[in-house]
């Protein structure tokens, strides 16, 4: 991170949507996190529960985070959870991937939430060992066939 530039989230909007869509994660990670633009179309389709964010360092988009708020989803695991985490190729090991999770779970908290869910496709290269290290703990559950992780923030 530069210390000089502010690391602040920006709502996506038509002055920066295409600056989200331009945040791109490594060749070899794309089996891991759908692109941004899918992210974005999905958060237009669930505008009522969808959070995405673009990450800025400075003015420079360095990463994209989209959370999910559903406090009456009848499966628990998708009722507050990170849905996406993109954060761009060349960027990556600078914090900003961390910064994102500490705003959704900042967000989380101001909206009264005890549990945080993420999950994510299994295998060599996957970002497990990162949620792990940033307090995730493994479940047992899995869903649509990636490993399910939560962090109880009480």
């Amino acid at each position: 991170m530069n210390d000089s530039s502010p690391l602040r989230l920006a709502e996506i909007t038509p002055a920066n949507v295409n600056d989200a869509i331009k945040v791109r994660v490594r060749e070899d990670q794309d089996t891991f996190v759908a692109p941004v633009m899918y992210s974005l179309a999905e958060a237009y389709a669930s505008r009522d529960t969808a959070w995405p964010r673009l990450v800025l360092d400075g003015d420079r988009p360095v990463a994209f985070v989209m959370a999910g708020f559903d406090p009456g989803a009848e499966n628990p695991d998708h009722r507050c959870g990170i849905w996406r985490l993109n954060v761009a190729e060349g960027e990556q090991g600078k914090g900003y991937g961390r910064f994102a999770v500490e705003a959704v779970l900042a967000e989380a908290r101001r909206r009264g939430e005890d549990k945080v869910t993420v999950s994510w496709v299994p295998g060599e290269g996957s970002p497990e060992g990162f949620y792990l290290k940033l307090g995730f703990a493994l479940t047992d559950r899995v869903d649509d066939g990636e490993t399910v992780g939560e962090l109880f923030l009480t």
